[in-house]
């Protein structure tokens, strides 16, 4: 049975493909400044290590930018297509084992790389703002006290409750409290 060669995905993918998605999902309706949100924005020639990655400058604001800057993506030394594959894989619900193993990367790297990526998904969703009638399914009562309300009630109000609590208090402090050496 003849063995079949691994394919080295990173090889496949094309950087100003890439970039391309990244413009795509960033600015649906076209280059927004990230400081001033307008739209005043021209080309600016392309980054000096990445020639794909396009450089901007903002009329109104004069800020300049990339197609990275603001994002997760930026100030990383893994090219852009390792990014979109470990994205890829994590969409894949892979391991960070797995993943560095097809990346040919240090498993730590990945690891770094996952969390960085999960914590810039996690900023962009909004707020959940409950509005109306809002219904809850179930209720957890301690156990020991399920079905029996009476004890909850009694414990809550009794005397017995503030013995313990001093008792807990006098331990706490004897633990506490060594003689000291002279």
């Amino acid at each position: 049975m003849a063995t079949v060669d691994p394919v080295n995905l990173a090889s496949l993918l094309d950087d100003a493909k890439c970039f391309a998605l990244v413009r795509q999902h960033r600015w649906p309706e076209g280059v927004r400044c990230p400081g001033c949100d307008s739209n005043a924005v021209v080309r600016n020639g392309y980054d000096d290590t990445q020639p794909h990655r396009q450089r901007y400058r903002c009329k109104a604001c004069a800020s300049r930018f990339d197609d990275l800057s603001g994002t997760v993506l930026a100030g990383h030394h893994q090219p852009l297509r390792v990014w979109v594959l470990c994205l890829y894989f994590m969409g894949l619900n892979l391991s960070n084992r797995q993943i560095a193993a097809e990346l040919g990367l240090n498993p730590s790297d990945i690891q770094a790389m996952t969390e960085q990526l999960r914590r810039g998904l996690v900023a962009t969703v909004p707020e959940v703002a409950l509005a109306g009638e809002v219904e809850i399914d179930e209720v957890y009562v301690v156990a020991g006290h399920k079905g029996q309300p009476a004890a909850v009630a009694k414990r809550g109000g009794s005397d017995v409750g503030a013995g313990c609590k001093a008792r807990r208090d006098a331990a706490r402090r004897q633990r506490t409290s060594r003689p000291s050496s002279v």
